[in-house]
């Protein structure tokens, strides 16, 4: 059973058709799953980060898993606000995410490189939401995946500059 489809309410009358909340809801949750992905990698490289670059890259990696923290919980809440439960299962999150689970604990330049193609894989992940938001002419889905593009595309450029 796809938990991103299951309704909790089908009685919401916010403008939006069933269908249109339902088609939301399914782009949502590969963004969330794929945020989660993010910030857990994110998070294991803050703790376990070393080398030259330790205290730059350590307080950066903490700086980006908070942020990733809060946007979890408001893609979560959205997906509930459109009348369905949010993935919240490492199996769901499994079979919806893009990004790659790690492996060993690569050195600090091979972290911020991964970070880096994890935070594209986000940016492609919310593009693909953007249809079904203003399809539906969903104001409030449009803000909330162009400001996880912005964010992801601000940290994106900020881990590129690191590299060079």
């Amino acid at each position: 059973m796809d938990t991103v489809l299951e309704k909790t309410d089908n009685n919401i009358d916010i403008g939006i058709s069933d269908q249109q909340r339902d088609a939301i809801a399914k782009a949502l949750g590969p963004l969330l799953a794929d945020t989660y992905m993010l910030y857990l990698k994110t998070h294991n490289y803050h703790w376990n980060v070393t080398g030259m670059n330790f205290q730059s890259l350590h307080a950066m990696f903490e700086e980006q898993y908070t942020e990733l923290a809060g946007a979890i919980d408001d893609i979560a809440e959205h997906i509930r606000t459109l009348g369905h439960f949010a993935p919240g299962s490492f199996k769901e999150y499994s079979k919806l995410t893009s990004i790659t689970e790690e492996e060993g604990l690569p050195d600090d330049r091979t972290m911020v490189e991964r970070l880096l193609v994890a935070n594209e894989t986000v940016i492609r992940t919310a593009r693909k939401a953007l249809p079904a938001c203003e399809e539906a002419g969903d104001e409030a889905s449009l803000d909330l995946v162009t400001e996880r593009l912005r964010t992801h595309s601000k940290v994106a450029w900020m881990l590129r500059s690191h590299l060079q």
